[in-house]
């Protein structure tokens, strides 16, 4: 399935993606190869197939933090490693703005 320039440009606009006319024929062609894929997967026959679904009896798994001890040496070299740092705590960009 084909998409057209126009069809693009609409998901473009939708995606608030500023495309240019090259990155839009390659989003054109892969856009279509991933169509063509699913119509590929239409066809397969799936009568007879149940569904496998689990709605219930889920569980969060939380692994546990382990604390490992190391010299005070390898803990400078660690230190003085970290590109950005406040005290002997890495800073990082924060998340939300």
């Amino acid at each position: 399935m084909a998409l057209t320039q126009k069809e693009i440009e609409h998901i473009a606009l939708l995606a608030r993606l500023d495309l240019s006319n090259e990155e839009k024929e390659k989003c054109a062609n892969e856009l279509s190869a991933i169509l063509d894929y699913i119509d590929q997967l239409q066809e397969v026959n799936t009568s007879g197939v149940s569904y496998e679904y689990q709605v219930e009896g889920l569980v969060n798994v939380l692994d546990h933090d382990e604390v490992v001890v190391c010299d005070e040496d390898t803990r400078m070299r660690i230190l003085a490693a970290m590109p950005d740092r406040a005290g002997d705590l890495l800073r990082v960009k924060g998340i939300f703005s």
